[in-house]
């Protein structure tokens, strides 16, 4: 269990991130088209999952924005924004943002997932939604970053996460 806040507000998670080294859990995402977005669906690729609670507060909107922006100077590197959004909502999101670089992956039919990653809050105002953390999994399929924001109102550390993908740890 990880704790973290919500405007001060102390919330928990079900579970803990994966450490730093550990194999990534698997695990399978729905996608815009409701095709299923799993690690092997990038192959060759380091994996940057940038976790958030909604795409309908603007610092979640932000994140997905700037993973964007990133992602397209970095080779090699698929950025997977995961909440627990309806893939619909998450296309419709990228596609009025004009967003092609990230892939928009819904966690709303994978309880697994939100669970294996320590990234479910369990109570609290956004109990049952995620909180925020990055996660970059090498293309070992081994987590080689891993970023719990505490105050979940705060973005993510992006230059911290940029740098680990530069190999400039």
């Amino acid at each position: 269990m990880e704790t973290v806040y919500f405007k001060d507000i102390e919330c928990h998670t079900y579970g803990s991130l994966p450490a730093v080294g550990e194999k990534a859990p698997e695990f399978i995402l729905t996608g815009a088209d409701l095709s299923q977005v799993t690690r092997e669906s990038f192959p060759g690729k380091r994996i940057v999952l940038n976790i958030f609670p909604s795409l309908d507060t603007e610092v979640c909107a932000r994140s997905v924005r700037k993973f964007n922006e990133e992602a397209s100077k970095i080779d090699d590197v698929a950025v997977v924004c995961v909440s627990m959004d309806l893939p619909f909502a998450m296309s419709r999101f990228c596609t009025i943002e004009g967003l092609k670089d990230v892939v928009p992956a819904s966690a709303f039919r994978s309880p697994l997932f939100a669970q294996k990653y320590g990234v479910l809050l369990v109570d609290g105002p956004l109990s049952g939604l995620l909180t925020r953390a990055v996660i970059i999994i090498d293309k070992n399929g081994k987590v080689i970053y891993r970023d719990l924001v505490h105050q979940i109102t705060d973005e993510p550390d992006y230059d911290a996460a940029v740098k680990v993908l530069e190999g400039k740890y």
